[in-house]
């Protein structure tokens, strides 16, 4: 398909979507969570997607407990609009995909299984163009498709831990049951502060540029990105976690850079659209300044 085509029908998609996306990007059934939460614990192996989606949407509640979502409706609206479409282009189209930037000044992004993708307001206005936006919503959705996270949480026997905190969520939240929960629900998004394996960050970075080249962006958006938290200061508190939970950035780019010389080289300069997310930057910085 080609770069022109591509953006025509992003650009239907986008008018589409802003008239039916909600302005929050996250909305959380806690009755529809306790209803599975006899099936989290029991599952072991394979996992079925609403299982995955359940899962993933008690996870992030916890995220969001930390840092919720930025209280600005045409940033989390264009957010859901980007990663949405780049999402499409992915293996698992029907997932219900959510997509949300969150109340943090520090320099990240996550994913958790079922297909809900946040990242940090920092992360969101140290972007310079819409490409660049596409390629991180990209890796993250890399992550999602790769099931990268439910393995892990399988892998170190957390998925009972789940299953325990949604059947402690189902009743009655007594102080000793409310200790019981937190001390489960964190051992569940204790990855998110370990990191995953290096073998999980590379294939989120060559599923993530692929996903944004058939959207019909400059899928060397990414590494872009990736070369400007190269320049950051590694002391900053803005990115020490970041650096914590992944690969050095250089070495992230020099296996990007091997990759898509050879297969992705005839998309740069697909669409950039540093104007719109500009723009929406621009809203956000005023209107945290009116508050």
């Amino acid at each position: 398909m080609s770069s022109r085509c591509n953006a025509h029908l992003f650009l239907g998609l986008f008018v589409l979507s802003t008239l039916s996306l909600p302005a929050t990007a996250f909305d959380f059934d806690l009755g529809k969570i306790k209803e599975t939460a006899g099936k989290l614990k029991r599952a072991s192996g394979k996992v079925s997607q609403e299982e995955e989606v359940e899962i993933g949407g008690l996870v992030t509640s916890n995220l969001l407990g930390a840092a919720p979502l930025v209280d600005n409706a045409d940033v989390q609206r264009y957010v859901n609009n980007i990663g949405l479409w780049v999402a499409l282009q992915s293996e698992r189209p029907d997932l219900p995909w959510k997509f949300g930037v969150i109340e943090s000044d520090n320099i990240n992004a996550f994913a958790a299984p079922g297909g809900y993708v946040v990242i940090t307001k920092g992360l969101f206005l140290s972007l310079n163009d819409e490409a660049e936006l596409a390629g991180v919503l990209g890796h993250e959705i890399g992550h999602v498709i790769g099931k990268h996270h439910l393995k892990a949480l399988q892998k170190n026997a957390k998925l009972d831990l789940l299953g325990d905190a949604l059947q402690v969520a189902a009743r009655d939240k007594s102080r000793r049951d409310q200790k019981k929960l937190d001390k489960l629900i964190n051992a569940g998004t204790q990855l998110y502060a370990r990191g995953l394996d290096r073998h999980d960050e590379y294939e989120a970075d060559r599923l993530g540029v692929v996903y944004a080249a058939r959207a019909g962006y400059d899928p060397y958006a990414l590494l872009n990105v990736l070369t400007t938290l190269d320049s950051i200061n590694t002391d900053s508190p803005k990115i020490a976690l970041l650096t914590k939970t992944h690969p050095p950035f250089a070495e992230r780019l020099q296996r990007l850079d091997g990759v898509m010389d050879k297969h992705l080289s005839r998309y740069a300069g697909q669409m950039l659209l540093p104007e719109r997310l500009a723009e929406l930057q621009l809203r956000l910085i005023q209107s945290n300044k009116k508050q």
